[in-house]
Order: C-alpha cells, then sequence, then structure tokens
C-alpha cells in the first residue's frame, strides 16, 4: 500500500462566511508517488484545492496534514522545497529572461539575499531541457506566446525541484504538440517517484497520465479512486451534465460527449 504524502480531513472552506462554502466536508488523501487528477465543472473548488494543499488559504475547519506533518507547521521556504505549482497563468511585472525567471524557482534552496550558484543554474537549465526550451533561455518573458510562457511556468515548478508537484490546468494553453511534451515530463517525473496533484478540464490527458482520480461537484467530492473505477461515463455525465461515453481506442480509452 502506497504511502499517504497529502492528507486533506473534513475540509470546509469559502471565501465568504455568508454564503455556501466551495468545499464542504471533502476527505482524501495522495497517494506518495502517484498522479492525481481533479476533475470538475467550473466553480467546483479545483483551483481553491491546490490553494489549501500550498497553504495559502486556510480551511474554516477540517486538518490538511504533509508527511503526516500539519502544512501550518512548516516555515515558508521548507514549504517551497517541498512542493511547486504551476498555474493556469501568472502576470509578470517585470522584462524577465526566461532564465532568470526559472531561476526563481530555487529561492527556496537559498540562504536570505544569496545569489543563484552553479548549482542553481544547472537546476534551471535541466528544467528548461526537461520542458523543451532551452532555445528560448535569452528570450524575453514578455515576448513569448502563451503556450511557450505556460512551459516556462512549468520549468520555473521544476527548477525548484519539489517532491509534490501541483499542476492548475497545465495543457489548457498548449497545442497539442507542447501538450503531448508536457505529458511526457509528468510521466518522467512520475517515474522519478514525484508526487502530481493536477487539476483538469480535458478527461484525454487525465487519461493519459493520472493513476487517481477526484471528481467533485458542488464543492463535494463525487468520486474517488483509481483512475478505471472514478473516471466512468456515468460519473463525468453527472459532473459535466451532458451525456458522455468512455469508449475503448486503439488498446486505450476515449471520453467523448454526445
Amino acid at each position: 500500500m502506497s504511502e499517504r504524502l497529502l492528507s486533506f480531513t473534513e475540509i470546509t472552506f469559502g471565501y465568504d462566511r455568508k454564503k455556501t462554502p466551495v468545499l464542504a466536508g471533502l476527505d482524501v488523501s495522495l497517494a506518495a508517488g502517484h498522479t492525481t487528477a481533479i476533475l470538475g465543472p467550473n466553480g467546483a473548488g479545483k483551483t481553491t484545492l491546490l490553494h489549501l494543499a500550498l497553504g495559502w488559504l486556510k480551511p474554516w475547519q477540517g486538518d490538511i496534514r504533509l508527511a503526516g506533518k500539519p502544512i501550518g507547521a512548516y516555515p515558508r521556504r521548507e514549504l517551497g522545497c517541498w512542493m511547486a505549482l504551476v498555474p493556469q497563468g501568472e502576470h509578470i511585472p517585470f522584462e524577465y529572461s526566461v532564465l532568470e525567471y526559472v531561476l526563481l524557482g530555487r529561492a527556496p534552496h537559498l540562504p536570505p539575499l544569496a545569489m543563484p550558484a552553479e548549482k542553481d543554474y544547472a537546476a534551471a537549465f535541466d528544467a528548461l531541457e526537461m520542458a523543451g526550451i532551452a532555445a528560448l533561455a535569452d528570450h524575453s518573458l514578455l515576448a513569448l506566446s502563451g503556450g511557450e510562457r505556460q512551459l516556462v511556468l512549468a520549468a520555473r515548478a521544476l527548477a525548484q525541484q519539489p517532491r509534490l508537484l501541483l499542476l492548475d490546468e497545465p495543457t489548457a494553453h498548449l497545442d497539442l504538440r507542447n501538450k503531448s511534451r508536457l505529458i511526457g515530463v509528468i510521466r518522467d517525473l512520475k517515474a522519478q517517484g514525484v508526487t502530481i496533484l493536477m487539476t483538469s478540464h480535458e478527461p484525454e490527458v487525465v487519461l493519459a497520465v493520472a493513476d487517481d482520480v477526484l471528481l467533485i461537484e458542488q464543492g463535494r467530492l463525487l468520486a474517488c479512486g483509481a483512475l478505471d473505477q472514478a473516471l466512468t461515463a456515468e460519473n463525468l455525465s453527472r459532473i459535466y451534465g451532458l451525456p458522455v461515453r468512455v469508449l475503448p481506442l486503439d488498446g486505450r480509452k476515449q471520453v467523448v460527449w454526445v
């Protein structure tokens, strides 16, 4: 049985206590070394769950633990060495080069006010290579396309060398070639033992990388478990509110909506 790396116990959270909570009574844990995908319609609480995992938000009630220790007990720098986030997008206020921006991922590993050392540059270049954008290292971040920027965000997180990687709609802005590249990166990280928690609106991406699936409906957990058990036509049809079929295609499953 796999070690449980990250656990959410009876989590309830909202942004306004006068309104219905975004998440209610959520109780789930992530297996170490697994890729877990969160699926649900817009507003279901998927991104909120990632921000709770990072400690950016505090639940109204419930307990969140990383490696058996409460999230709030970790110093920010230590938590930054444990986990990294690839957001859906990010406002870039300065004209960083791609390499300069990816080096920001090394911050949790540096003493206060220290400059990146040779090992930090090596980690940044490795991350750029892994993301397939090493040729963009000297380019201005502001001159890149949306898809290229998304890969830079991924490279910054990879440079952080986390044991737990959080991905928020990581393939949303990517063309088919770069989507395939990022799927390959996720698979490589899993082979290295990295635990991954990702949100997605793309069942085909989930089918390509996930071991486990969480399906969230109106802030509550509809289904949780191994990919084949949880990602069913019935469950998908319910959370998205339209007929969905899961069909075999060339030895793999394909999700289609009617």
